[in-house]
């Protein structure tokens, strides 16, 4: 594994070391070297460099790069599952399910490479246009800083690093001090592809780290996945720059009466409990008609009761760790406060065989809408299940959030299925599928303080760029 840090293409040592802690165990997996503000500082001065540099390459020559580094990270997939798996918690089957995302990612930014459009202007549309031709070109904005979270720290880098790159960026990555090993991987891959050196940096660190990439003047776009309280301070801290933001939701499945039951209660399983809840867009809140409610109850308590929970290596595990003893604490205050406000706990809740980092698959039914349990994010392992009568209602529990990202709803009646689609306040809307569904080249973001901008290579290449306006006076 990789313990230094890498800064402009070097890698480098630091007497200074943070440690990678498997969750499922507590044993130390590796010490990697602690950026600073010194290497945060000097990782911008060669991102400009290596914009220069890399902006400099035709469009094919930067596609090259990257298929170049596909085919490696394809390569070298299993290596990068099991890191994955040891630094973040997550199964075997899920770890591999990372790695073949962040290569589809990685191929839809090398396509992209390919086709940065600009567009004609019809100049003489405008009274005083008469005898000027007009278009703008793209080009790249110049420095991107880039901060990713725990849970998918492969693919979420992936979505910042490769389109950055296809665009020509200089790039300073932040991963989570949690999980810095396979975003240093992806590095080695990216160098040995032919990537201009001084064009990455991959800097393990802390909030220190994170301030000065997100206020330096010289870069130009930030983007960050992580929790709204962080998204809020950089918003404050960043200055005049392009912000792209992912803060979390707590999202919802709406099952209609005419909805298939048993489709929505593999899409609660698979949404809720895949990397024990720790997804943005897991699972949290089902929202049930009330004439299927006691029905997908028993079924999906059934489910969740059949699923295995343990060590995350092995290949039948269906549920691993969470990242940490504090956060399955904090969850099972959450639960506890829901159940004293009148909620019924069905199953799970506790810990699993003394672990005190595996939390029991939870499913909680008739949660009150004022518990943090239905408002917050639990990022956890945690489904809540509540009726509903009308569309109507069911539209008003979804958008009693301050999150707006995803949600699925089941039903065959395409005006049903309109109504959620006109109503509902989120920046995707699913039919007869979970809100965990991504594809990495479909526009992914949310509304309210789910974020702001869209991820997927070819959305995100319009906020790595700059528009630039060319006119000619032909008269």
């Amino acid at each position: 594994m990789r313990r230094e840090l890498l800064l402009g293409g070097e890698w480098v040592s630091k007497e200074e070391k943070m440690q990678v802690v498997y969750p499922y165990t507590g044993e130390e997996v590796a010490r990697v070297s602690r950026a600073g503000e010194e290497e945060a500082h000097r990782a911008i001065e060669l991102a400009k460099e290596g914009h220069r540099e890399l902006s400099s390459l035709t469009a094919h020559e930067r596609y090259q790069i990257l298929a170049k580094a596909c085919e490696i990270l394809t390569r070298r997939a299993e290596e990068f599952a099991r890191t994955l798996v040891l630094e973040v918690g997550k199964t075997i089957r899920e770890a591999r399910t990372e790695v073949q995302r962040a290569i589809q990612t990685l191929q839809f930014s090398a396509e992209e490479a390919r086709r940065i459009y600009g567009e004609v202007i019809p100049m003489d549309a405008h009274p005083n246009g008469k005898g000027k031709v007009g278009f703008y070109i793209r080009e790249p904005a110049g420095v991107v800083s880039a901060i990713t979270p725990f849970n998918f720290p492969l693919n979420l880098s992936m979505h910042k690093i490769a389109p950055a790159l296809a665009c020509g960026n200089g790039v300073v990555l932040k991963p989570s001090e949690r999980t810095p090993l396979t975003p240093l991987l992806l590095g080695e891959v990216l160098l040995e592809a032919g990537l201009p050196p001084k064009a990455l940096s991959i800097l393990p660190g802390y909030g220190d780290v994170g301030k000065v990439i997100t206020t330096h003047p010289d870069v130009r776009v930030v983007s960050f996945t992580g929790s709204k309280k962080v998204g809020e301070i950089i918003t404050r801290q960043a200055g005049i720059k392009k912000v792209v933001l992912e803060l979390g939701s707590n999202s919802a499945i709406v099952l209609h009466k005419d909805g298939d039951l048993k489709r929505a209660v593999q899409k609660t399983i698979l949404g809720g409990y895949a990397i024990a809840g720790q997804v943005c867009i897991s699972v949290q809140r089902v929202l049930v008609q009330e004439e299927l409610f006691e029905s997908f109850l028993e079924e999906l308590k059934n489910a969740v009761e059949r699923l295995k929970v343990g060590d995350p290596m092995e290949e039948d595990t269906d549920v691993g760790p969470m990242i940490g003893p504090s956060e399955v604490q904090r969850v099972r205050e959450w639960i506890e406060e829901a159940k004293e406000a009148g909620a019924r706990l069905l199953t799970g809740g506790q810990p699993k065989g003394g672990n005190t980092t595996l939390l029991s698959p939870t499913l909680i039914s008739l949660v009150p809408t004022h518990t943090r349990l239905f408002k917050e994010e639990a990022f956890a392992p945690v489904v809540v299940v509540n009726p509903y009568k009308e569309v109507e209602e069911a539209i008003s529990m979804v958008n009693q959030s301050e999150y707006g990202l995803q949600v699925g709803v089941f039903t065959k009646d395409i005006n049903v299925a309109w109504e959620f689609i006109r109503g509902v306040e989120a920046g995707g809307v699913l039919i007869n599928e979970g809100p965990n569904f991504r594809a990495d080249h479909m526009p992914y973001g949310g509304v309210k303080f789910s974020g702001i901008g869209r991820e997927g290579p070819r959305f995100a290449v319009e906020d790595y760029t700059e528009i630039k306006m060319v006119i000619f006076d032909l008269s």
